[in-house]
Protein backbone atom coordinates (compact mmCIF):
# COMPACT_ATOMS: atom_id res chain seq x y z
CA UNK A 1 0.00 0.00 0.00
CA UNK A 2 2.43 2.41 0.67
CA UNK A 3 4.86 2.00 -2.49
CA UNK A 4 0.99 2.23 -3.88
CA UNK A 5 0.34 5.70 -1.98
CA UNK A 6 3.90 6.99 -2.77
CA UNK A 7 3.70 6.43 -6.33
CA UNK A 8 0.35 8.55 -6.84
CA UNK A 9 1.45 11.17 -4.24
CA UNK A 10 4.25 11.72 -6.97
CA UNK A 11 2.14 12.62 -9.72
CA UNK A 12 0.15 15.38 -7.98
CA UNK A 13 0.21 18.92 -8.99
CA UNK A 14 -1.14 20.44 -5.88
CA UNK A 15 -2.94 23.94 -7.23
CA UNK A 16 -4.71 26.93 -5.76
CA UNK A 17 -5.57 29.51 -8.74
CA UNK A 18 -8.10 30.88 -7.12
CA UNK A 19 -8.21 35.06 -7.34
CA UNK A 20 -9.25 35.71 -3.52
CA UNK A 21 -6.15 33.21 -2.36
CA UNK A 22 -4.11 34.76 0.84
CA UNK A 23 -0.97 34.18 1.78
CA UNK A 24 -1.80 31.96 4.94
CA UNK A 25 -3.87 29.60 2.13
CA UNK A 26 -0.66 29.63 -0.24
CA UNK A 27 1.55 28.60 2.66
CA UNK A 28 -0.89 26.15 3.44
CA UNK A 29 -0.59 24.91 0.44
CA UNK A 30 3.32 24.41 0.45
CA UNK A 31 2.82 22.77 3.78
CA UNK A 32 0.34 19.91 3.13
CA UNK A 33 2.49 19.64 0.15
CA UNK A 34 5.24 19.13 1.91
CA UNK A 35 3.34 16.52 4.18
CA UNK A 36 1.89 14.78 1.34
CA UNK A 37 4.76 14.43 -0.74
CA UNK A 38 3.02 16.37 -3.94
CA UNK A 39 5.04 16.59 -6.58
CA UNK A 40 4.51 20.35 -6.94
CA UNK A 41 2.47 23.35 -5.98
CA UNK A 42 0.70 25.87 -8.61
CA UNK A 43 -0.03 28.83 -7.75
CA UNK A 44 -0.47 32.06 -9.52
CA UNK A 45 2.95 34.14 -10.28
CA UNK A 46 2.23 37.03 -7.69
CA UNK A 47 2.95 33.65 -5.00
CA UNK A 48 5.51 32.35 -6.99
CA UNK A 49 8.79 34.00 -5.13
CA UNK A 50 6.70 32.91 -1.89
CA UNK A 51 6.34 29.78 -2.49
CA UNK A 52 10.14 29.42 -3.58
CA UNK A 53 11.15 30.35 0.09
CA UNK A 54 8.64 28.25 1.78
CA UNK A 55 10.07 25.08 -0.41
CA UNK A 56 13.42 26.10 -0.34
CA UNK A 57 15.02 22.59 0.39
CA UNK A 58 12.43 20.30 -0.24
CA UNK A 59 11.73 18.38 -2.97
CA UNK A 60 8.07 20.03 -3.92
CA UNK A 61 8.37 21.78 -7.14
CA UNK A 62 7.18 25.22 -7.44
CA UNK A 63 4.31 25.84 -10.71
CA UNK A 64 2.74 28.19 -12.04
CA UNK A 65 0.34 29.96 -15.13
CA UNK A 66 1.13 31.77 -17.99
CA UNK A 67 -1.81 33.33 -20.51
CA UNK A 68 -3.99 32.00 -17.92
CA UNK A 69 -6.40 31.79 -18.36
CA UNK A 70 -7.86 32.54 -21.76
CA UNK A 71 -4.70 31.54 -23.71
CA UNK A 72 -5.39 35.01 -25.39
CA UNK A 73 -2.41 37.11 -24.54
CA UNK A 74 0.21 38.09 -26.93
CA UNK A 75 3.22 36.35 -27.24
CA UNK A 76 5.35 39.20 -25.92
CA UNK A 77 3.50 39.28 -22.93
CA UNK A 78 3.71 35.48 -22.17
CA UNK A 79 7.37 36.12 -22.84
CA UNK A 80 7.70 38.56 -19.76
CA UNK A 81 5.30 36.17 -17.44
CA UNK A 82 7.41 33.50 -18.20
CA UNK A 83 10.54 35.33 -17.62
CA UNK A 84 9.50 36.50 -14.61
CA UNK A 85 8.16 33.48 -12.46
CA UNK A 86 11.64 31.70 -13.04
CA UNK A 87 12.98 34.94 -12.60
CA UNK A 88 10.61 34.35 -8.95
CA UNK A 89 11.46 30.87 -8.24
CA UNK A 90 9.53 28.27 -10.53
CA UNK A 91 10.31 24.78 -11.54
CA UNK A 92 7.40 24.25 -13.86
CA UNK A 93 5.18 26.61 -16.51
CA UNK A 94 1.61 25.77 -17.48
CA UNK A 95 1.15 28.12 -20.41
CA UNK A 96 -2.85 28.07 -22.20
CA UNK A 97 -2.72 27.89 -25.79
CA UNK A 98 -4.44 30.34 -27.88
CA UNK A 99 -6.93 28.98 -28.54
CA UNK A 100 -8.45 31.16 -30.94
CA UNK A 101 -5.76 31.22 -33.09
CA UNK A 102 -5.79 27.32 -33.01
CA UNK A 103 -9.17 27.44 -33.83
CA UNK A 104 -8.71 29.86 -36.72
CA UNK A 105 -5.94 27.08 -37.87
CA UNK A 106 -3.07 29.19 -37.16
CA UNK A 107 -0.69 26.66 -36.07
CA UNK A 108 2.26 28.27 -37.19
CA UNK A 109 1.54 31.02 -34.20
CA UNK A 110 0.81 28.10 -31.63
CA UNK A 111 3.92 26.14 -32.50
CA UNK A 112 6.09 30.03 -32.69
CA UNK A 113 4.53 30.64 -29.09
CA UNK A 114 5.37 26.86 -27.77
CA UNK A 115 9.05 26.95 -29.37
CA UNK A 116 9.45 30.24 -27.68
CA UNK A 117 8.77 29.98 -24.03
CA UNK A 118 10.22 26.57 -24.24
CA UNK A 119 13.57 28.03 -25.19
CA UNK A 120 13.12 30.43 -22.67
CA UNK A 121 12.51 27.48 -20.36
CA UNK A 122 15.51 25.56 -20.92
CA UNK A 123 16.22 21.91 -20.44
CA UNK A 124 15.55 22.43 -16.36
CA UNK A 125 11.85 24.34 -16.46
CA UNK A 126 9.20 21.56 -17.53
CA UNK A 127 7.08 23.47 -19.99
CA UNK A 128 3.15 22.35 -20.20
CA UNK A 129 0.64 23.77 -22.67
CA UNK A 130 -2.76 23.81 -21.88
CA UNK A 131 -5.22 22.67 -24.96
CA UNK A 132 -8.12 23.13 -23.15
CA UNK A 133 -9.79 20.20 -24.40
CA UNK A 134 -13.40 21.24 -23.52
CA UNK A 135 -13.23 23.53 -26.41
CA UNK A 136 -12.21 21.02 -29.11
CA UNK A 137 -13.53 18.74 -31.02
CA UNK A 138 -12.09 15.25 -31.37
CA UNK A 139 -9.66 15.72 -34.14
CA UNK A 140 -8.98 19.09 -32.84
CA UNK A 141 -7.54 17.39 -29.70
CA UNK A 142 -5.91 15.26 -31.67
CA UNK A 143 -3.99 18.69 -33.58
CA UNK A 144 -3.64 20.40 -30.96
CA UNK A 145 -1.66 17.71 -28.93
CA UNK A 146 0.53 16.33 -31.63
CA UNK A 147 1.56 20.36 -32.34
CA UNK A 148 2.32 20.82 -28.23
CA UNK A 149 4.41 17.42 -28.66
CA UNK A 150 6.07 18.72 -32.10
CA UNK A 151 6.98 21.95 -30.75
CA UNK A 152 8.90 20.78 -27.95
CA UNK A 153 6.74 21.06 -24.93
CA UNK A 154 7.01 18.74 -22.14
CA UNK A 155 3.88 17.80 -21.30
CA UNK A 156 0.32 18.05 -23.16
CA UNK A 157 -1.93 19.71 -20.52
CA UNK A 158 -6.30 18.84 -20.39
CA UNK A 159 -7.64 21.66 -19.17
CA UNK A 160 -7.37 24.91 -17.00
CA UNK A 161 -10.03 23.81 -15.12
CA UNK A 162 -11.90 27.24 -15.33
CA UNK A 163 -13.00 26.92 -19.06
CA UNK A 164 -15.64 24.56 -20.45
CA UNK A 165 -15.87 20.73 -18.89
CA UNK A 166 -12.84 19.28 -17.00
CA UNK A 167 -10.72 16.05 -17.64
CA UNK A 168 -12.45 13.01 -18.78
CA UNK A 169 -11.15 9.60 -19.60
CA UNK A 170 -11.68 10.04 -22.93
CA UNK A 171 -9.48 12.90 -23.31
CA UNK A 172 -6.52 11.75 -21.89
CA UNK A 173 -6.98 8.47 -23.38
CA UNK A 174 -6.92 10.31 -26.55
CA UNK A 175 -3.92 12.25 -26.12
CA UNK A 176 -2.28 9.49 -24.82
CA UNK A 177 -2.33 7.72 -28.18
CA UNK A 178 -1.54 10.55 -29.92
CA UNK A 179 1.76 11.78 -28.21
CA UNK A 180 2.38 8.05 -27.45
CA UNK A 181 4.27 6.26 -24.34
CA UNK A 182 7.22 8.36 -23.30
CA UNK A 183 5.74 12.20 -23.39
CA UNK A 184 3.93 13.84 -20.61
CA UNK A 185 0.09 13.87 -20.52
CA UNK A 186 -1.27 16.09 -17.34
CA UNK A 187 -5.19 15.68 -16.52
CA UNK A 188 -6.55 18.79 -14.88
CA UNK A 189 -10.10 20.56 -14.26
CA UNK A 190 -12.89 18.67 -11.81
CA UNK A 191 -11.01 16.29 -10.22
CA UNK A 192 -12.16 15.44 -7.13
CA UNK A 193 -12.30 12.22 -5.96
CA UNK A 194 -9.79 9.32 -5.56
CA UNK A 195 -11.30 7.01 -8.62
CA UNK A 196 -11.49 9.85 -10.69
CA UNK A 197 -7.59 10.29 -10.28
CA UNK A 198 -7.62 6.22 -10.55
CA UNK A 199 -9.10 6.09 -13.95
CA UNK A 200 -7.11 8.80 -15.44
CA UNK A 201 -4.62 7.43 -14.44
CA UNK A 202 -5.03 4.20 -16.52
CA UNK A 203 -6.04 6.60 -19.33
CA UNK A 204 -3.02 7.59 -19.95
CA UNK A 205 -1.93 10.84 -17.23
CA UNK A 206 1.38 10.90 -15.64
CA UNK A 207 0.08 14.06 -13.75
CA UNK A 208 -2.80 15.42 -12.23
CA UNK A 209 -3.60 18.91 -11.22
CA UNK A 210 -6.08 19.14 -8.97
CA UNK A 211 -7.05 21.31 -5.79
CA UNK A 212 -8.77 18.62 -3.75
CA UNK A 213 -4.61 17.18 -3.62
CA UNK A 214 -5.73 16.47 0.17
CA UNK A 215 -9.29 15.69 -0.04
CA UNK A 216 -8.22 12.81 -2.52
CA UNK A 217 -5.56 11.53 -0.56
CA UNK A 218 -7.62 11.26 2.68
CA UNK A 219 -10.22 9.30 0.81
CA UNK A 220 -7.61 7.14 -0.66
CA UNK A 221 -6.31 5.94 2.37
CA UNK A 222 -9.41 5.52 4.25
CA UNK A 223 -10.45 3.04 0.80
CA UNK A 224 -6.54 1.23 0.93
CA UNK A 225 -7.61 0.58 4.88
CA UNK A 226 -10.75 -0.95 4.46
CA UNK A 227 -8.82 -3.60 1.50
Amino acid sequence: MKDKITNIVGLIDHTLLKPEATSSQIEQLCQEAISFGFASIFVNPFWVNLCHKFLKNTKVKVGSVVGFPLGASTTKIKIFETESEIKAGANEIDMVMNVGAFKENNYRLIEDEIKTIKKICSKKIILKVIIEAGLLTNSEKKEATLIVRNSGADFVKTNTGLGTGGATFEDVKLIREAVGPDFGVKASGGIRDYQSVLKLIEAGANRIGTSASVMIMQEMLQQEKAL
